[in-house]
């Protein structure tokens, strides 16, 4: 199955959304800020910063220096940390305020995307018109304390087809497994221990947007 048309979007310019996992990035020694200038040099104008355990005040000074940084930066989770930090979006789960209590709040242009899980979870997300949805996890991944069920890449192949907007997989994306995710349908992988839990997570960076290139360079008949 191949890849649909790129949609409208800074996720399908290259094929790759990091995720700027603030205690992972962390834990491995490597600078967040410095990583994440380095991925815009690269063409990856759309980033989203993830920080699970960090302090309100302290997430909400670094989501400031990464806008400044980041062309369009996202946020996970927190829509006040967003707005606040001057971020171009937000990223919400399933547990997170709804997008529908969200929309008065939300400036113009402010861009949102949604997690999925699920054909069902999808279908309702799109209902609410977000810029984006997020569908995993694709494969098992060690991201996320509690992770639901794995998708596979045949059902997000399945699920590209029915829902249509700029869809991007999540959960267990490597670069060697990358390309299945791309041609199955997703416009964008969005990468966290692929990144990293590497010695050089630009370099790691690189690698993903090589692959995006082979992909994106054979036709539907290749």
């Amino acid at each position: 199955m191949s890849r649909p048309p790129a949609a409208a979007s800074p996720l399908a310019a290259n094929g790759l959304y990091p995720i700027l996992d603030a205690e992972l990035a962390e834990a491995r020694g490597h600078d967040l800020v410095a990583c994440a200038r380095a991925f815009a040099r690269l063409g990856i104008p759309l980033q989203q910063l993830r920080a699970k355990t960090l302090p309100a005040r302290d997430f909400l000074k670094l989501a400031q220096r990464l806008a400044e940084v980041v062309p369009t930066l996202i946020v996970n989770d927190r829509l006040d940390i967003a707005r606040l930090a001057g971020a171009a979006g937000v990223h919400l789960g399933q547990d997170d305020l709804p997008l529908g209590a969200a929309r008065p709040l939300l400036p113009p242009g402010f861009l949102v995307g949604l997690s999925t899980h699920t054909l069902d979870q999808a279908r309702a997300a799109l209902a609410l018109a977000p810029n984006y949805f997020a569908l995993g996890p694709v494969f098992p991944t060690t991201s996320k304390m509690k992770p639901d069920a794995v998708v596979g890449v045949q059902a997000l192949g399945e699920i590209r087809w029915k829902c249509p907007g700029t869809l991007v997989a999540i959960g267990g994306i490597t670069r060697e497994n990358a390309p299945l995710v791309w041609r199955a349908g997703a416009n964008a992988v969005a990468v966290i221990s692929a990144l990293w839990c590497t010695p050089d997570p630009v370099r790691a960076a690189e690698e993903f947007l090589l692959a995006f290139a082979r992909v994106s360079c054979h036709s539907p008949g290749d």
